[in-house]
């Protein structure tokens, strides 16, 4: 009878084992949609993708991060909409395809004289810990990144600043700003219309990086780039999350998450720096001329554009927002950081 009883027990006990799954089993697999609009191919699509890998390695494969490049399911300008409206689950884009809706953190796009993207990308992310923008309420953001210090790219040389009078450069946002304070003549189009525009003659030069000579192929239609460093700038991107998803994660996914996040600001920083040398180094292989400023004609130009640091800090102010002391922190960050 007691060996009926211990067989019978022990047969519960190996269909129970065999039955019930394991807790690893059990737990459902969280899947997240990333929409972005760059190219698979850029440095930014390829280090996203590395982040996305290593979030999955990181949680043990608990979360697989599907991403969408090239604007296949959300175009740039709705980016930001769809990451609130759970169309996509995490979002890439620079602010300045909303433009207005950031009206604090287009300081960051401001004419400040950048040099490298490592340092525009670190003080991005101090100015969001320390401003704590409410513009970025509606989201969970990963981190901000900024791009290389944006130059004028030109059919002709531009080796003063007479040259760029009424020259029609393409621009948006904050560098179509620029161009006007400079007295070019501003042209709005995406940057997918560039190429076409500089070949045609439409427009007869560019704001952006160096990077984008080579990654949009815009150095095949221009022919000069002029290192304007006094009135260099950088756009800010934002990397976000749906902030009901964010708060769904577990505890110990989220903590994963924001330890990767951390690291990704430098790893973003050095990519930018990176992708900008190889453009530099592709361009002069073409025969590309690149025109350094003196320093006297980066004093007229940063005198030029300074008075768009002023309507910043006026508009901001009319908005309750303050952008007395964002500039100013950014400032003192380059003056402190930058060499």
């Amino acid at each position: 009878m007691k060996r009926c009883v211990v067989c019978s027990l022990f047969l519960v006990l190996s269909l129970s084992v065999l039955f019930v799954p394991s807790q690893a089993a059990a737990e459902k697999v969280i899947t997240l949609r990333f929409a972005h609009y760059v190219t698979p191919t850029h440095g930014v699509s390829i280090n996203l993708d590395r982040w996305a890998k290593e979030v999955e390695k990181r949680t043990n494969s608990r979360v697989k991060i599907t991403i969408y490049p090239a604007g296949t399911l959300v175009p740039a300008p709705q980016i930001f909409d769809a990451i609130n409206k759970g169309i996509a689950d995490i979002g890439y884009a620079f602010i300045s395809y909303s433009h207005g809706r950031f009206p604090l953190t287009e300081v960051i796009g401001m004419p400040l004289g950048y040099k490298s993207a490592i340092v525009a990308t670190r003080m991005a992310n101090e100015y969001l810990k320390k401003f704590k923008p409410k513009e970025f309420d509606s989201v969970q953001v990963m981190w901000l990144q900024a791009h290389g210090p944006g130059f004028v790219h030109t059919r002709k040389p531009v080796n003063k600043l007479e040259d760029i009078q009424g020259m029609k450069m393409r621009s948006t946002g904050v560098s179509s700003k620029i161009a006007n304070a400079l007295g070019a003549t501003p042209v709005g189009m995406p940057m997918s219309e560039a190429y076409d525009s500089l070949s045609r003659g439409i427009t007869e030069g560019i704001f952006c990086p160096l990077e984008a000579l080579q990654s949009w192929k815009l150095g095949e239609v221009v022919s000069y780039s002029t290192l304007d460093f006094g009135a260099s700038y950088s756009d800010c991107a934002y990397i976000a999350m749906n902030k009901n998803k964010w708060k769904s994660l577990p505890a110990d996914i989220r903590q994963i998450i924001e330890k990767l996040n951390a690291e990704w600001i430098e790893e973003d920083g050095k990519m930018w720096d990176n992708v900008e040398k190889e453009a530099r180094e592709f361009l002069l292989k073409r025969g590309h001329k690149i025109i350094t400023l003196s320093t006297e004609e980066n004093a007229r130009w940063a005198k030029k554009v300074a008075p768009l640091l002023d309507e910043y800090v006026k508009n901001a102010k009319e908005k309750g927002l303050p952008g007395e002391e964002a500039l100013k922190f950014c400032v003192d960050y380059l003056k402190v950081n930058q060499k």
